[in-house]
């Protein structure tokens, strides 16, 4: 299905190592449309895109990923995707590994690429990567084992349907608890990542924005137990239980 398969790249000062990531997407998902998404680089990013990418679109300033997402996904959609990859521009994310997460919507609504929580990964990234998988799983009703992963896959519908808020790395949070609640098939798929690149998230302000997006999902949980006075440990499991929505 990768003729109808678009790869979302939000790319930020990525000018050393978009090259790469698209070229790994090329080989292992031939035919999918390579759509990337300029956050506002002031080196080479966008320069490399036009020339690697099928579909390149740029922002004037840094807007945070999750506009870079935003915008990257309605190109996508306006395309005629029916699936939408997301992979980092930094290197972390194998391309060889976008087979597998593409394949996995053959019965899921949502690919999720879990890392291997070991040693390889920093440890304050293994840290909040834990509590926060724990935090989600509880207020989804399903296992989410690595909501911080950006390596993921999408059925058209979800992105057509789910309107997750936030303009950072709280925006891939929101959008993952959005669709698990709201009943959408999570699929959790093993990916290999390679560590080495300098991230771009701001421990403290996006860890911040990122505590809010899960504090408000708390928020709507309980304002669903008090008007439905179903248990508030199960409110959060009704709809993912469904198998997606009718």
């Amino acid at each position: 299905m990768t003729h109808s398969v678009a790869c979302v790249i939000p790319a930020y000062r990525a000018a050393a190592t978009l090259a790469a990531v698209a070229a790994g997407l090329r080989r292992s998902l031939p035919g999918a449309t390579l759509v990337a998404v300029d956050d506002g680089s002031r080196d080479e990013t966008g320069a490399v895109a036009r020339a690697t990418c099928d579909r390149v679109l740029a922002f004037d300033r840094n807007q945070g990923k999750g506009a870079a997402l935003r915008a990257g996904f309605d190109e996508a959609l306006a395309l005629g995707a029916e699936a939408v990859l997301t992979v980092d521009a930094d290197g972390q994310h194998d391309p060889a590994e976008a087979p597998a997460l593409v394949a996995a919507l053959a019965s899921a609504d949502v690919a999720l690429g879990v890392r291997r929580r070991g040693d390889e990964m920093p440890l304050a990234r293994r840290l909040t990567n834990g509590l926060s998988a724990a935090a989600m799983s509880a207020l989804a009703g399903t296992s989410l084992p690595d909501p911080q992963s950006g390596y993921r896959a999408f059925r058209r519908a979800v992105l057509e349907r789910v309107a997750p808020l936030g303009v950072r790395y709280d925006y891939e949070t929101d959008l993952l608890l959005r669709a698990a609640t709201s009943g959408y098939r999570i699929a959790s798929v093993p990916v290999r990542t390679i560590y080495g690149a300098g991230s771009h998230f701001r421990s403290l302000e996006d860890g911040a924005l990122v505590v809010a997006a899960i504090w408000r999902h708390r928020g709507a949980l309980w304002s669903r137990h008090r008007r439905s006075g179903v248990p508030l440990e199960q409110v959060g499991g009704t709809a993912a239980a469904s198998g997606g929505p009718a």
